[in-house]
C-alpha cells in the first residue's frame, strides 16, 4: 500500500464502502481483476472500453491506497507493472456480488443494452 487509506467521518458502513467505490470505474476494475486475475495496465484498459488512461491511473492509485489493489513493478526494460486484487479487494467483490445480481435482473427486466466483452476477454 502506498499510503494511508482515505477516511471519513462516515455515517454508516454503506457510506464507508461507497467512499472506496466512488466513480463509475472502480467496481468495474474490481470485476475485471476478479474475472481475469493479474492484469497489466493496457489489458485493464482494453477490458474497460470507454475508460480514459487518466481516469484508470487515478482510480488504480486510489484503490492501491485503499488496499484493494496490489501494484507490482518489475525491474525490466521496459518496466512492467501488474495489478491484482488484494484479499481486501476480493472481499469487497464478494460483498458486491448481490448488487451485481440485482443489476443483472434489472437489465433482463427492462431489456437494457449490455456491452459485449467477448472481444476483450481473450486479449
Amino acid at each position: 500500500m502506498s499510503g494511508a487509506p482515505r477516511s471519513g467521518p462516515y455515517f454508516c458502513g454503506i457510506d464507508a464502502a461507497l467512499d472506496v467505490l466512488g466513480g463509475k470505474w472502480k467496481a468495474l476494475i474490481l470485476w475485471e481483476l476478479e474475472a481475469h486475475g493479474t492484469r497489466r495496465f493496457a489489458q485493464l484498459r482494453r477490458g474497460l472500453p470507454g475508460v480514459s488512461e487518466k481516469m484508470l491511473t487515478q482510480h488504480l492509485r486510489e484503490m492501491e491506497q485503499d488496499g484493494l489493489v496490489r501494484r507490482e513493478v518489475f525491474a525490466e526494460v521496459p518496466p512492467r507493472v501488474e495489478y491484482s486484487l488484494t484479499d481486501h479487494g476480493r472481499s469487497l467483490n464478494a460483498a458486491l456480488a448481490p448488487l451485481g445480481e440485482w443489476g443483472t435482473n434489472r437489465i433482463s427486466r427492462d431489456g437494457l443494452a449490455v456491452v459485449d466483452h467477448s472481444a476483450t476477454a481473450t486479449r
